[in-house]
């Protein structure tokens, strides 16, 4: 293998060499930017064999470097070989910082524009000045030299009809048009996968874990939209006229670049978080105006309407059945002696959630991690050599998601494995604590979720503890199971939180080498009754699975804590009982028993 990257780095610097380059930044991220990159587009991979969610790339004439962050630090040193790539940290020395320490003044980068957001590339002009040239090649080395990449992947479109989704495509076209007109744009480029699919009503299964179809769309002022996709994916092209609604034109992938070109003299929104520097540069190329506005699909995607709160409740329930099967069982496997390793317990769950015939996909990879495996908050058992076995007497985490025809899943649970010791119990208990008291909060229109966020750590905090990662990420509807533009996180977003929102709520702790701490539910975002003279908002937790009450030291929550806890286990208990019997249900009534002052 460490002779196949070695050709393969080569490869790229006799690319650079005959095209005058000094370096080429290959990116994880491929043309859509998704969270979840498809297999034919694991160019990373291709070149280091690194199978991480997120790090990047550089080759330079000489040498190479490979840039991946803290969860990552030690996979990277088992997948890529030293000898051959320098190992950088991609937050603390990003690539653009790197080779503007590395290369010498005048070196010029090159960089496949599709491969990158549109912000961090006028972001990289900046840093590097006039010391360096960054320029955008017409093609990636990697596509050209990748001799053996697999064919795509790409799935028909599904059509979603209205009693799932609550809106027509044409509605929401047209709203989306008029708005346009109000900020003075002829059209807007839509580039994010869930945005186009959520437009047009439409899923896919083009990349695991994310049900979208890999597509472009341009919205006009009128509602006109194009949508560039090989019509051959479309089964009945008659149905699909009929379900989008008139106005939608059906556009081949070519003829992208030549429809950018009918913008020149227009005024167009460009939303540079989310698209890639190619469209920037192309529209300039072609004397378009681009107006810098976050895309017009996310607002009204984020707040979910009444038949799509409907979906998000149901499929939490049929969810929390699969989640109550599955710690039932573990709960007996376990007292049995039965302590298996961690790919055995993901692959139980998804089986039991395969037994609800609305499952489409997983909504990411579980995440099962046995004591200090759980202390990576991203730990993938996939990525070892071989997947730990539960131990007795501490904790297994398990994150885990589904995507149904009527919604999308996440949850975590932190199982005690025989008697966790009570240092285990009481970081559990400040978790928990912070847990309930963001899901009790009330606010008043307008607050962001940064605004939020200390309520989930408050008690860690007071303690002398915290966790390195956000408390909520935005979800949705049979969609991104990480969804922007919400969130609940120490650093600043200055999105409010509406009603209709669903976030996650998922406070945790995690001790190096020895155990791990999360507690999730997602929470959708309610108008709460007016207290005094201002209306305000809270939170409804829509996860409908028990938090492990043996992991509680009592003792530490207060008596409204506990009687948060007994309120949200009784939902469970009468939503779910009806849908487990035997020994789930009989594990489920224990589970959700109120637990005593």
């Amino acid at each position: 293998m460490q002779e196949q990257i070695s050709r393969r780095v080569e490869l790229i610097q006799a690319w650079l060499v005959a095209n005058d380059l000094d370096a080429f930044i290959v990116a994880h991220e491929d043309e859509y930017l998704g969270e979840y990159v498809p297999a034919h587009n694991e160019r990373l991979h291709w070149l280091t064999q690194f199978t991480g969610s997120a790090g990047a790339a550089v080759v330079t004439r000489d040498s190479a470097a490979i840039f991946v962050d803290g969860r990552y630090t030690v996979q990277v040193r088992k997948q890529v070989p030293d000898g051959i790539f320098e190992y950088c940290h991609l937050i603390e020395q990003p690539p653009i910082k790197w080779v503007s320490e590395t290369l010498p003044v005048g070196s010029r980068i090159g960089i496949d524009p599709r491969m990158h957001r549109g912000n961090w590339y006028q972001s990289a002009l900046v840093q590097l000045g006039s010391k360096f040239e960054l320029v955008a090649t017409e093609e990636n080395p990697i596509d050209i030299n990748w001799t053996d990449r697999p064919e795509p992947q790409l799935s028909q479109v599904r059509l979603m009809p209205i009693e799932k989704v609550g809106q027509t495509s044409q509605d929401k076209r047209t709203a989306l048009g008029q708005l346009l007109a109000a900020s003075d744009a002829d059209a807007a480029i839509i580039t994010e996968l869930d945005s186009i699919c959520w437009l047009l009503n439409v899923r896919g299964l083009d990349v695991s874990r994310l049900p979208v179809l890999l597509a472009h769309a341009i919205l006009y002022t009128d509602g006109s939209t194009k949508f560039f996709i090989d019509e051959s994916r479309i089964d009945d092209r008659a149905a699909f006229d009929i379900h989008v609604g008139s106005g939608v034109e059906v556009c081949p992938p070519n003829e992208l670049e030549q429809t950018l070109e009918t913008l020149a003299g227009k005024t167009v929104t460009l939303d540079p978080a989310t698209s890639n520097a190619w469209f920037q540069l192309k529209l300039e190329a072609f004397g378009a105006k681009q107006l810098e506005l976050a895309d017009p699909c996310l607002m009204p995607k984020a707040a979910k309407n009444d038949v799509e709160i409907a979906g998000m409740k149901a499929c939490h329930i049929r969810d929390g059945a699969a989640m109550v099967k599955f710690l039932s069982w573990l709960d007996k496997e376990v007292a049995s002696g039965n302590l298996y390793d961690e790919a055995v317990l993901s692959d139980k769950l998804e089986s039991l959630r395969r037994l609800d015939n609305s499952l489409v996909d997983l909504s990411f990879d579980t995440i099962s991690a046995s004591a200090g495996n759980a202390a990576m908050c991203h730990y993938n058992h996939e990525n070892q050599d071989v997947p730990g076995a539960i131990i007795q007497d501490t904790l297994y985490l398990v994150d885990s998601g589904g995507q149904y025809l009527d919604g999308t899943t996440d949850i975590t649970r932190t199982i005690a494995i025989g008697s966790p010791s009570e240092e285990m119990k009481r970081q559990f208990t400040l978790v928990l604590k912070g847990h309930i008291a963001l899901a009790s909060a009330l606010f008043p229109k307008g607050t962001c979720g940064h605004q939020l966020d200390v309520l989930a750590r408050q008690h860690l905090w007071a303690n002398g503890f915290d966790y390195d990662h956000g408390t909520g990420h935005g979800v949705g509807h049979f969609l991104s199971v990480h969804e922007g533009p919400q969130r609940i996180a120490k650093a600043v977003n200055n999105t409010p939180l509406v009603a209709g929102m669903v976030l996650s709520n998922e406070p945790g702790y995690y001790r190096a080498d020895e155990f791990g701490i999360r507690i999730e539910n997602l929470e959708l975002v309610v108008e709460k009754s007016t207290l005094g003279d201002t209306s305000m908002l809270g939170f409804e937790s829509l996860t409908r699975c028990p938090i492990d009450k043996r992991n509680i030291i009592s003792s530490l929550l207060s008596d409204t804590e506990i009687r948060w806890l007994n309120s949200y286990h009784n939902t469970v208990f009468d939503e779910v009982a009806p849908l487990v019997e035997g020994d789930a249900l009989d594990w489920l009534e224990q589970a959700c028993a109120p637990l005593a002052d």
